[in-house]
């Protein structure tokens, strides 16, 4: 079966969801996600059952706004963008600046689902005033309108009537956490940085996000964070530190796209940062998990 996205996204963790959902303990009900972003995950999750209930949260209020017009009206949103789809013929460029420029004041959730479907590289990239500017990629016209509609329906099949839709920072949805849950994170690599990254609507303080990982301890929440890798010799993020008793399952992806393009063997690992909650959980009482090594072969997102 093919997991619906119908939210393209720069960094989505799709093409790595089968490994992340791989360590879900199976009396999972409660999947919660901090850091939505285009929900690959908790698709994953409720696509093959790994949980029953689902809460996505993300800082970017426009874009749980498309989460719930996803769920709740995915007819309207289908046909809405359909609109859109076919109004661009021919004047691609001039339309996608009018649909950016409308979005930025309104806001419209079928805006922003057009948007990221023409932007390059489904990148998100917002200025200093927190608006969407990132230019159209002029190559193609976004994604067909029967394949849009598709994964929409399919998407709000999955998650209707099992999710919960908030628009707070992460620490607030994680004081709602209980043992029986499972948190799937995936903070912005840079955000953790002194500098603003346009990437990201809001950026996330390192220390404070370990504090929160630090809390989660003392109360015994089995999560999971996507955090740091490497391409070659260059590392992406700040360790997380050895005091909050992490276990790093590190795999490989593949060769870069950079790497690619540029005709190296540069290979890119990822890495996940299991909670000693949930390394008990798995069935290690002794806080071990061995470190699996995987090969794939990443798609662009």
């Amino acid at each position: 079966m093919t997991v619906p996205h119908p939210i393209p996204y720069q960094g989505s963790k799709r093409n790595l969801a089968s490994i992340i959902a791989g360590y879900f303990p199976h009396d999972t009900d409660r999947l919660i996600e901090p850091f939505a972003g285009s929900a690959a995950v908790s698709l994953y999750a409720a696509q093959y059952q790994k949980a029953s209930r689902f809460i996505l949260n993300d800082v970017n209020a426009p874009l749980m706004a498309l989460w719930d017009a996803i769920i709740h009206r995915p007819d309207t949103l289908a046909k809405h963008y359909a609109r859109l789809w076919k109004l661009q013929q021919g004047q691609e460029r001039e339309f996608y600046d009018l649909v950016r420029a409308r979005f930025n004041r309104s806001h419209r959730p079928h805006d922003l689902l057009y948007l990221l479907a023409r932007c390059v590289k489904a990148a998100v990239r917002y200025n200093a005033n927190g608006e969407f500017n990132q230019s159209p990629d002029n190559r193609r016209k976004g994604r067909h309108p029967s394949a849009m509609r598709d994964d929409i329906h399919k998407a709000s099949a999955l998650l209707r009537g099992k999710t919960q839709l908030f628009t707070q920072d992460y620490t607030d949805v994680l004081c709602i956490t209980l043992p029986e849950d499972v948190v799937y994170m995936d903070p912005p690599y840079q955000g953790v940085c002194a500098t603003r990254d346009p990437r990201y609507f809001k950026g996330v303080d390192y220390d404070s996000f370990v504090e929160a990982l630090a809390d989660l301890n003392r109360r015994h929440i089995s999560y999971i964070v996507s955090y740091d890798g490497r391409t070659g010799d260059k590392t992406f993020g700040k360790p997380l530190p050895d005091f909050l008793n992490l276990r790093l399952i590190e795999f490989e992806t593949g060769r870069s796209s950079q790497a690619t393009l540029l005709g190296r063997q540069d290979k890119t690992v990822e890495s996940l940062y299991l909670s000693p909650a949930l390394v008990v959980r798995l069935g290690e009482p002794h806080g071990h998990v061995r470190p699996r090594q995987l090969r794939m072969f990443s798609e662009p997102a």
